[in-house]
């Protein structure tokens, strides 16, 4: 740490064009090390304000619209779709940006896979995950799959938002390079600091904040981008669409179509994955994930358009 003071003591007096330094602490509450139980990270939190808003969604649809679904098993869905989500993510990571994880590790959890702290969750991952657990709760219970899966489809957007959040809080998922002088120009000092450097960063070493600035470059806020895109963007979307009962499928349809572009879009601000890099035609894992989906999302559409069902769902009522 010195060395690295001692190369960047000289420079630090130069003025550092206006970019705003991450100073977020990633926890809402953090316990001394003394006790035995860890901190509420702000990560855990999103995914816990995205369940809660995803259950009462679904449950004005259930309780204002048309669905077979009673509001007594509004929970035991959620419950089922967030299992589904969790492990999915989880999976979707491994499988979509970091294989490596597959291997067996020489500390605990001994297996890549569980080790939650060697990257995340991804979103694809997670929306397949949801997917398969809206199908054995449909199947449990004899109900239609695609009416849960449009139900689904209604609460993920709130998810995506907080979700989304959580990643700019952390300091992570960070958007590529942009001029310092651009009004939204982010320095995440996670991407050149370590630990113990973020934590006198973040309670006010004048130090650490002019080394931050000096070795940190400006960047996008992308997660902030996609929280804007993905989460209330698409959720408007879908607010409009299901305003009325629709043929079971088409509202999960027109999530995939509305959810694709967005993530495209955003991937254009966001830094690729730096164990992948670019993917044919100069776009990003993401990107052709999203486009798969979009892709999906047409034949979805296709399908449930044509079919001779009843609409169903539908999250306003007339008074």
């Amino acid at each position: 740490m010195m060395s690295l003071l001692g190369t960047h003591l000289a420079p630090l007096t130069t003025p550092i064009q206006a970019a705003w330094l991450h100073t977020l602490d990633p926890f809402v509450v953090e316990f001394p090390e003394a006790f035995p139980i860890p901190g509420l990270r702000w990560y855990g939190t999103a995914y816990l304000l995205g369940f809660v808003a995803g259950y009462f969604l679904i449950r004005r649809v259930v309780t204002a619209g048309k669905s077979p679904l009673t509001s007594d098993r509004v929970i035991d869905f959620v419950i089922a779709c967030i299992f589904g989500v969790l492990v999915g993510g989880r999976l979707g990571y491994v499988m979509f940006y970091d294989p490596s994880l597959w291997e067996r590790i020489d500390e605990p959890p001994y297996w890549g896979v569980l080790a939650i702290n060697r990257g995340g969750m991804a979103s694809h991952g997670g929306m397949i995950g949801g997917l398969l657990g809206c199908a054995w709760f449909a199947y449990r219970q004899k109900l239609p799959r695609l009416h849960l899966l449009d139900l689904l489809a209604f609460a993920c957007p709130a998810g995506l938002f907080f979700g989304r959040i959580a990643n700019f809080i952390n300091g992570e998922l960070w958007g590529r390079t942009v001029d310092a002088s651009f009004a939204l120009a982010v320095r995440f000092p996670q991407e050149t600091l370590t630990g113990p450097e973020l934590s006198r960063l973040r309670a006010g070493d004048s130090e650490m904040i002019a080394l931050a600035e000096q070795l940190t470059p400006a960047r996008h806020p992308s997660q902030l981008y996609a929280a804007a895109l993905e989460g209330l963007a698409v959720f408007a979307a879908l607010l409009w669409f299901y305003r009325k009962p629709v043929k079971p499928g088409v509202l999960a349809a027109w999530f995939a179509l509305s959810y694709a572009p967005m993530r495209i879009v955003n991937e254009f601000f966001r830094e690729p994955d730096t164990r992948i890099g670019f993917d044919a035609l100069g776009l990003t894992r993401g990107q052709w994930l999203s486009v798969v989906l979009f892709v999906a999302g047409l034949i979805l559409l296709r399908f449930a358009t044509t079919r001779p069902v009843e609409p169903l769902g539908g999250w306003w009522r007339a008074e």
